[in-house]
């Protein structure tokens, strides 16, 4: 095979590669797709104890435009796509693993990195710590679509389990709101338009079900709209939300009712995020 031609398949499909020690990105026909942060990140200014890692930053519509945020000076604590919990009980001690990443993820393995004309497969093993101590196993796959018609589809498979001992995972007991789980913050814009299956949702919510929710705005002059479709497998779905218009969705999973995660008895969620752009 000539080399030309090996640079002709790379450039037309999926490539991952490592763009530092602490993160791994995704591109397709040389554009990028996102980067997924597996080591510790702490952006200058930051306060220490919201160093993290595990989540996705920078996410790019079709049309190249960031649609993530990463360490907003409003929510230092917001990052990327992620997903966290503000309330995790071990042997009846709370952490928040929302606010200040305890208990911290780990990278333990890499399960696949697997690229095709059809998909690019990401997927990892991560541990929950607590110390040295591991608490948890968390197992991230998210499978990229291509480009069909301005629009990209992101598929996410977690499953959380236990290890040693039963926890609990729940949303922030705060004023009900419930917010904590699969969630998104999302970069400087303008011309911010939430809608779900209701419609436009013209004020911001909390813990009102829905099946998706979607934002959509102007950024630095161009349209994007990221969608999260909250898959109808998943435990207590369509499940309750947390909706901001100065760009914040998360599906509030399990709310303000804890979930108790027990060895052997793994849970799974699933959630399919659609980028548009042209």
């Amino acid at each position: 095979m000539s080399l030309f031609l090996l640079f002709a398949m790379t450039v037309a499909g999926f490539e991952f590669r490592d763009i530092s020690p602490a993160s791994i990105e995704l591109r397709e026909a040389g554009q990028p797709v996102y980067v997924y942060n597996h080591g510790m990140m702490l952006a200058p200014g930051a306060p220490e104890n919201r160093r993290r890692a595990g989540y996705l930053h920078p996410v790019y519509a079709p049309n190249g435009v960031i649609v993530t945020d990463d360490f907003p000076r409003d929510h230092w604590h917001h990052r990327g796509i992620f997903w966290a919990w503000p309330i995790v009980l071990v042997d009846g001690k709370r952490h928040d693993q929302w606010m200040a990443a305890t208990p911290q993820t780990r990278l333990e393995r890499w399960l696949e990195k697997k690229t095709s004309a059809a998909e690019a497969v990401l997927a990892a093993e991560n541990g929950w710590y607590l110390g040295d101590r591991k608490i948890a196993v968390e197992t991230v796959r998210i499978t990229a679509h291509p480009v069909r018609g301005g629009k990209r589809v992101l598929d996410f498979e977690l499953v959380f389990a236990a290890s040693g001992a039963p926890l609990e995972i729940a949303g922030s007991p705060d004023n009900n709101k419930g917010y904590g789980g699969f969630s998104v913050r999302f970069a400087p814009r303008q011309n911010t338009v939430i809608t779900t299956e209701a419609g436009r949702e013209a004020k911001d919510t909390d813990m009102v079900p829905h099946a998706w929710a979607q934002l959509e705005a102007d950024y630095g002059g161009r349209r994007a709209a990221l969608r999260i479709d909250d898959d109808p497998s998943n435990p207590g779905s369509p499940n309750g939300w947390c909706l901001r218009h100065y760009g914040f969705l998360g599906v509030n999973f399990p709310g303000l009712k804890p979930f108790r995660l027990v060895p052997g008895q793994p849970l799974r969620l699933k959630y399919r995020v659609t980028l548009t752009g042209n």
